[in-house]
């Protein structure tokens, strides 16, 4: 390394995702620990991601081992959400399944009632009858190979009408969606049309109003539906991110947005046979998001305020699966998890 900084030559490096790479990475960069990024090379980066991008046959293998634990994962939670139970022993048990076959969490286990809150960390919380659960979580295959599917389950075992709405929304619009994906589609597109489909299914139930089209050209709808509709999967769950982002998910063709909403989308870029990756849509009622918006008057021509905040308490619903690009469509990674609402 020094011989070869000596005479000039280029040093590639990735951003390390271990402390203790980083600390022997500064070492041989001679430079202070947090400054190792920025020797990161752009060139090495981009060969990494192509590298790693499309599956091959063995990788798909590993997947679907991994989306087995996590089908196992998501089994036992919903035989869980009863009244009475707890969050955390929940979400516990669940981890517990998953490191008994020589894997790990793919990431931290979400189970909570407050849907609304991303990423929440399960506690001593009760499950309350009528309530829903929502449950994003995954494991890894021994290789490490992740899964990540959420479901949102009623506590009880019954939906209600209003839950039932809302629910039907976000299902057809994942349906929608996986059925989009294929060689060639631009996510980003994807991640619109399922918003577009958000929004029909908003207005339909009274949240929205105006031309649905429209409101997601507007971003109107990402009061609903904050988040992108899905990312890279793979040896992480969100595959590469330590990378970079926009090395991963964008490209020179398609860029990242700036909406809100739609900025938040990791993967935007033209699929490619072989990818493996999540498709996630999902409908929340943020209380602080909803008074914020409500204030500032914004979208009001799209967004019915006050039956918003009829929502207030309800949570969030998001389904996802993990899909792999086959050269005419998608496959389904793993055994189905039920998601349709009489299952």
């Amino acid at each position: 390394m020094q011989r070869a900084r000596e005479a000039g030559r280029d040093v590639h490096s990735l951003p390390p995702y271990r402390e203790a790479h980083r600390r022997r990475l500064a070492e041989l960069l001679d430079c202070a620990p947090g400054a190792t990024d920025e020797h990161a090379s752009d060139a090495l980066i981009r060969a990494a991601v192509a590298q790693r991008e499309t599956k091959s046959d063995a990788e798909v293998a590993e997947l679907e081992n991994a989306l087995a634990v996590t089908r196992r994962m998501h089994r036992w939670a919903m035989r869980s959400a009863v009244p009475g139970a707890m969050e955390r022993e929940v979400a516990g048990r669940m981890e517990g399944m998953v490191r008994a076959t020589g894997g790990e969490t793919a990431f931290p286990t979400i189970f909570s009632e407050r849907g609304e809150v991303f990423h929440n960390t399960p506690g001593p919380d009760q499950l309350d009858e009528g309530a829903l659960a929502l449950c994003d979580a995954g494991g890894t295959a021994p290789s490490r190979y992740a899964g990540d599917v959420t479901r949102t389950m009623p506590v009880g075992g019954a939906f209600s009408q209003k839950q039932l709405d809302i629910y039907e929304v976000v299902l057809d619009a994942q349906e929608a969606a996986i059925e989009a994906v294929r060689p060639g589609a631009v996510y980003q597109n994807v991640h619109r049309m399922a918003a577009r489909r958000l929004a029909e299914g908003l207005k339909g139930v009274g949240l929205m109003t105006g031309d649905p089209a429209e409101a997601v050209r507007e971003g109107a709808h990402a009061l609903f539906f904050p988040h992108g509709l899905g990312h890279m999967l793979g040896l992480d769950a969100h595959d590469m991110e330590a990378l970079g982002e926009d090395y991963v998910g964008y490209d020179a063709e398609t860029t990242r947005s700036e909406q809100f909403g739609l900025n938040a989308l990791r993967l935007g870029r033209e699929l490619e046979e072989g990818f493996a990756l999540t498709v996630e849509p999902g409908i929340y009622f943020i209380e602080p998001l909803i008074e914020q918006w409500a204030g500032e008057g914004r979208h009001a021509d799209f967004i019915d305020y006050e039956a918003a905040r009829d929502y207030v308490g309800f949570g969030g619903v998001r389904i996802e699966d993990d899909v792999l690009v086959t050269s005419d469509g998608s496959h389904l990674l793993g055994e189905p998890i039920p998601k349709q609402p009489e299952a």
